[in-house]
């Protein structure tokens, strides 16, 4: 019972550990764009290839007896891999940072933590699932904390520029997409090798781009530097793989209740650290948007 149970905090710290540094990386990331002018398409591109390579290490590390290449031994798997590593991992870190970029990790985090109810409505459309109440609910308190939390309640006044809310928007269809897709792959492969594989093929992609060398490190402080590390290695890699390793020690369903930290944390940090301002009506637009992400997570699956 005492195994048990020490199993079972490690899982929770785990989960709260990786949902917190999610949170903050998104703060931290805001910080480098705002106030030490770090360029974001560098940035995304250093995020995604040391990330990648971090977790293609580590999974080699904890299944010594598994190839990191046996991803690469079917077709169907390659293409997979091509279509998941483009479409959901580039597109949802770089519309999750330009969202970012262009308003503030709490708005970002909160646009695309909406995503599960694009997951809903999917399902729904597609007729997997039927319309239920609590469906017409959860678009309510999307609606309106949506709204409240970008206006303020007023239409003539959005709170951060449009564009985080076109990025912030497309950051939560892209993460529907990410999270449909990868069942495909994550029931033949190990999560930290599908994930690490995707980090590294987009970080690739986008090199092209944005060289991760074509950078001027003598303009880099200490203090940025640290700031960079934390973004790209423990607000990335570390954060999800905690998150991962959560599972070996509590249900799915637990594991995403704890998940909800991240935009908490990333509401909590911008305020406290950058001093982010949330007005009357927006405070009460966040507030929907925590009930309806608690809501989702306490959903039957």
């Amino acid at each position: 019972m005492q195994l048990i149970n020490e199993k079972r905090i490690l899982g929770i710290f785990l989960a709260i550990a990786g949902a917190s540094f999610w949170g903050l990386g998104g703060t931290v990331s805001d910080f480098l764009f705002q106030h030490r002018h770090i360029e974001i398409n560098w940035y995304v591109t250093a995020r995604l290839l040391i990330s990648g390579i971090l977790l293609l290490v580590i999974s080699k590390l904890f299944n010594p007896n598994i190839s990191i290449f046996i991803i690469f031994k079917s077709k169907q798997s390659i293409w997979q891999l091509m279509i998941f590593s483009i479409f959901g991992m580039l597109l949802v870190q770089y519309s999750y940072m330009a969202s970012i970029n262009y308003g503030n990790a709490a708005v970002a985090t909160l646009l695309q933590y909406i995503a599960p109810l694009y997951i809903i409505l999917w399902y729904v459309l597609r007729g997997k699932e039927r319309f239920k109440f609590f469906d017409l609910i959860a678009i309510v308190l999307t609606l309106s904390g949506t709204f409240l939390l970008l206006t303020n309640g007023s239409l003539s006044n959005l709170t951060v520029p449009m564009p985080s809310v076109y990025w912030g928007i497309i950051s939560g269809i892209s993460l529907t997409f990410y999270t449909l897709y990868a069942t495909r792959l994550l029931l033949r492969y190990p999560s930290v090798l599908v994930v690490g594989w995707a980090m590294l093929i987009s970080g690739i992609l986008l090199n092209f781009k944005a060289p991760i060398w074509d950078v001027n490190i003598t303009n880099i402080s200490l203090s940025t530097g640290i700031y960079l590390a934390f973004g790209i290695i423990i607000g990335t890699a570390i954060a999800f793989l905690f998150f991962i390793q959560s599972l070996n020690y509590l249900t799915a369903k637990e594991t995403t209740l704890f998940g909800t930290i991240e935009p908490v944390m990333a509401i909590v940090s911008s305020a406290v650290w950058l001093h982010v301002k949330f007005l009357p009506l927006q405070i009460i637009g966040i507030i929907l948007i925590i009930i309806l992400i608690l809501s989702l997570s306490l959903k039957k699956q």
